[in-house]
C-alpha cells in the first residue's frame, strides 16, 4: 500500500482497510485540528487508487470493511467514486461495507439519486464533523459551514439510505459558551436523529491554529469537572425518537460512555453524575490521546 503523510480514520474504522483517493482536506483552516497541516490537498489519480485495492488484494485474504481517506473522500464526483466503488465490489466480493469522511457540503452538492446510486454500490456510511451545534462556536472555529447546512446533509443522506456518523467535540467553546454549545449541540442531534454520534473531548497539537490562543490566554481550555458538566447538560436536552449508538469513547474523553439513545440516556447521566461526584473515576491527563 502507498500512502502519503498521516492516515487518519474514524474510531470505528480501526480494523479497515484505508485506501486514500484524496489527500488531505479541502477545508483545512478549522483552528482546532492539525490533522492534515502537512498536506495540501488534491485528488489521487483513479488509477493509483486502483493500484492500491489491487496491491491490498494480494496482501489480505479477508477484508470485511474499506475506508476511503484521507479528509473528505465525498469531494469526488459519482463518475469517479463508482469507478472505485465497483473495482471494491469486484476485487473484494467479501467486503461488507464501504465508508468515507464527508463534508456537509460534499452531501448537499450530490443530487438524492447520485447517494442512492453509492449507497446501493456498498457506500454504506458517511462520517460528518460537526464540532457543535452552535452557529456562534461553529464560526468561532472557522468551521465553514452554517448550522443549517450541517442538519440537512445528515438528513439527506439518511434520507438515502446510508448511514450518519455525526462527531461532536466537548470543551470546543471554553467556558464563556459552553452552555449554549451544549444545549445547540444537543438541539442538533434531537432535530436530524442522526444514526451515530460520536463525542470528542478537545484535546489540541501545537500545528492547530488554535495552540497559540490557549498559549497566549485568549481561549481557555476546560477543566475536567467542566467537560463532564457540559456533557451532561448536552445529554440531558437530547430528545430523540429513534435509535440513535452515542459513543463518548474516545481515547480523548475523560469518561467513556457507551449506549443508545434515547434508552440508555439515563444510565449514561447516572454514570457522569458518579464522576462528578467521585473525580478518581475521571481519566487522569496523562492518558488522553488524540
Amino acid at each position: 500500500m502507498r500512502y502519503e503523510g498521516n492516515i487518519f480514520r474514524p474510531p470505528s474504522e480501526a480494523y479497515s482497510l484505508i485506501v486514500q483517493v484524496t489527500i488531505g482536506c479541502t477545508h483545512n483552516t478549522c483552528t482546532f485540528c492539525s490533522m492534515f497541516k502537512d498536506k495540501e490537498f488534491r485528488v489521487r489519480d483513479v488509477r493509483e487508487v486502483l493500484e492500491d485495492l489491487d496491491m491490498a488484494r494480494t496482501y489480505y485474504k479477508h477484508v470485511e470493511k474499506i475506508f476511503l481517506a484521507d479528509g473528505d473522500a465525498l469531494c469526488l464526483s459519482n463518475n469517479k467514486l463508482m469507478v472505485i466503488l465497483e473495482h471494491i465490489r469486484k476485487m473484494f466480493p467479501e467486503c461488507k461495507r464501504v465508508g468515507a469522511y464527508g463534508t456537509p457540503q460534499d452531501v448537499l452538492v450530490k443530487t438524492p439519486d447520485e447517494l442512492v446510486q453509492l449507497r446501493e454500490n456498498g457506500l454504506g456510511i458517511i462520517y460528518i464533523g460537526a464540532e457543535s451545534g452552535s452557529q456562534k462556536v461553529l464560526d468561532a472555529v472557522n468551521k465553514g459551514v452554517t448550522r443549517e447546512q450541517i442538519i440537512e446533509a445528515v438528513k439527506k443522506i439518511q434520507k438515502a439510505g446510508i448511514k450518519a456518523s455525526v462527531t461532536f467535540i466537548s470543551g470546543l467553546a471554553g467556558p464563556d459558551d459552553m452552555e449554549e454549545h451544549a444545549l445547540e449541540t444537543a438541539s442538533m442531534i434531537s432535530e436530524m436523529e442522526p444514526s451515530y454520534v460520536g463525542l470528542l473531548t478537545l484535546m489540541v497539537e501545537p500545528a492547530a491554529p488554535i495552540y497559540k490562543d490557549i498559549r497566549e490566554g485568549r481561549f481557555k481550555v476546560l477543566t475536567a469537572e467542566e467537560v463532564l458538566g457540559e456533557t451532561a447538560l448536552m445529554l440531558k436536552n437530547i430528545h430523540v425518537t429513534k435509535k440513535c449508538v452515542f459513543r463518548s469513547n474516545h481515547a480523548s474523553n475523560y469518561v467513556s460512555l457507551k449506549g443508545d439513545l434515547p434508552q440508555d440516556k439515563e444510565k449514561m447521566m447516572n454514570q457522569l453524575k458518579r464522576a462528578m461526584e467521585n473525580t478518581n473515576l475521571i481519566k487522569d491527563e496523562r492518558f488522553r490521546a488524540l
